[in-house]
C-alpha cells in the first residue's frame, strides 16, 4: 500500500512538473540592428620598397678651428649669420705673432746690409784680381802675390754667396711669421650660414679644436644609414620619396648621389646620401624617413577609416554570414595613401564596418547603408 501510494504521488509530481514547463515559451533574444557603410578588405599589389631613416645635412660642412695657439679677441658671427667665402669669422690675439714678424724683418735688413757690404767686397777683389791679371803679363808681379790676389778674389765670392742665402733664409723666415700670423684671422672657407658657434672672446683657441661650424649655401642632402642586408636595392642615382615632419609637401623626391662603400662595423649598414630638391622649409638637423622602390608584393589593405581604436589598440568591426558585427583586433603595417596594411587580423574579402565612430557595434546586426 505504501508503495503505490509512492508511486502516485511521483507520478503526480512529475505531471504537474511537465506541466509547469509547458507553459513556459523558449523565444530567443532579439538582436538590434544599426544601418552602417560596409567595406571590405583587398588583396592588391602594394610597393615594396626599403624604408629606412636619417638627418638632413648641408653637401658641405666646415668646422672652422684655429691653426696656432692664442686667446680669442673677436668672434665677428653668431648662428643663423650668412658669410661669404673669405669673410672674418673670428680674431685670436696676434701680439706675440707681430712680435716675431718684426724680427724676422729686422733679420731680413741686416743680411740685405750684410750681402751689400759682401758684393762691395767681391767686386773689389774681383777688379783686383784683373789689374794682378794684366800685371802678370807685364810679368810685373810674382807668382805669389798673383795666387794670394786670387785667393782673395774666390773667398770674396764665396761669402757673397753664403750671404745671399742667409738672405734668402732671413725671408723666408719673415714669409713664415706673416703666415702664422694670418692664422690669427679665421675666414669662411665658402658662402654659407653659420650653424654653431662653440667659443666666445676671452677663450683660449688651441689648434684643431672647432670654434665655429659653417654649412655651405645651396641644397641639402639626408643621410641615411641603410641595412646591409638591403643595400644591393640601392643604387646611384635612383629616385627616393622622402618624408619629414614639418614640411608640406607629402611627397619629396630626392636622387641617391653617394654610397659609402665602407659599412659601418657596429651597426652594419651603409651611409647613403640622397640630394633634395632646394626648399625653404627644409633645414639642416632635420629628421626624416626615405623610401626606395625595390619592387611590389601581395598584402591585404582596408581603409583607414575603419579602424578604430580600443584603447591603444587598432581594431575593425567584421560582419559574420549573418550580418553580425564582431570586434576583430589588427596588426597594422605602413599606410598606402587612404588604405593601410593589415598585418594580422582578418583576411581578404572580408566585410567591415566603415566609419564606426564611437558605436558600440559587437553583437548588433549591421544593415547595410547605401
Amino acid at each position: 500500500m505504501r508503495i503505490l501510494l509512492s508511486g502516485c504521488l511521483l507520478a503526480a509530481s512529475a505531471a504537474m512538473m511537465a506541466g509547469c514547463h509547458g507553459d513556459e515559451s523558449a523565444s530567443p533574444a532579439a538582436i538590434q540592428t544599426m544601418q552602417a557603410r560596409v567595406v571590405e578588405s583587398q588583396q592588391q599589389q602594394v610597393p615594396l620598397n626599403v624604408r629606412s631613416t636619417g638627418t638632413v645635412h648641408a653637401r658641405e660642412t666646415a668646422m672652422v678651428s684655429a691653426q696656432v695657439m692664442g686667446r680669442i679677441k673677436q668672434v665677428l658671427v653668431r648662428e643663423g649669420d650668412s658669410v661669404r667665402a673669405g669673410q672674418t669669422l673670428a680674431v685670436l690675439d696676434d701680439a706675440a705673432l707681430r712680435a716675431s714678424v718684426d724680427q724676422a724683418q729686422a733679420a731680413v735688413k741686416a743680411a740685405q746690409g750684410e750681402q751689400v757690404a759682401a758684393q762691395t767686397d767681391s767686386r773689389l777683389a774681383a777688379s783686383t784680381l784683373d789689374r794682378y791679371r794684366q800685371l802678370q803679363s807685364e810679368k810685373s808681379v810674382s807668382p805669389q802675390e798673383m795666387d794670394v790676389v786670387s785667393r782673395q778674389a774666390e773667398a770674396s765670392s764665396a761669402r757673397l754667396d753664403a750671404v745671399r742665402a742667409q738672405t734668402e733664409a732671413a725671408r723666408a723666415q719673415e714669409s713664415g711669421a706673416r703666415t702664422m700670423l694670418g692664422y690669427t684671422r679665421l675666414v669662411a672657407p665658402f658662402s654659407g650660414v653659420v650653424t654653431a658657434r662653440m667659443a666666445d672672446p676671452g677663450t683660449m683657441a688651441s689648434p684643431g679644436v672647432p670654434l665655429l661650424q659653417v654649412d655651405q649655401t645651396g641644397a641639402l642632402q639626408l643621410q641615411a644609414a641603410v641595412d646591409e642586408s638591403m643595400i644591393a636595392a640601392v643604387h646611384k642615382g635612383m629616385k627616393a620619396q622622402v618624408a619629414m615632419d614639418g614640411v608640406s609637401s607629402a611627397n619629396l623626391s630626392g636622387v641617391v648621389a653617394e654610397i659609402v662603400p665602407a659599412a659601418d662595423s657596429s651597426s652594419h649598414s651603409f651611409l647613403v646620401k640622397i640630394d633634395l630638391p632646394a626648399s625653404s622649409q627644409l633645414h639642416a638637423g632635420m629628421y626624416g624617413t626615405v623610401e626606395f622602390a625595390n619592387g611590389t608584393r601581395q598584402a591585404i589593405l582596408i581603409p583607414r577609416s575603419a579602424v578604430v581604436l580600443h584603447g591603444s589598440l587598432p581594431c575593425v568591426f567584421v560582419l559574420d554570414s549573418q550580418g553580425i558585427a564582431q570586434l576583430r583586433y589588427l596588426t597594422l603595417g605602413a599606410a598606402q595613401g587612404s588604405l593601410v596594411e593589415v598585418l594580422s587580423g582578418i583576411s581578404s574579402g572580408e566585410r567591415l564596418v566603415d566609419t564606426p565612430g564611437d558605436r558600440e557595434l559587437a553583437g548588433k546586426r549591421i544593415e547595410v547603408q547605401p
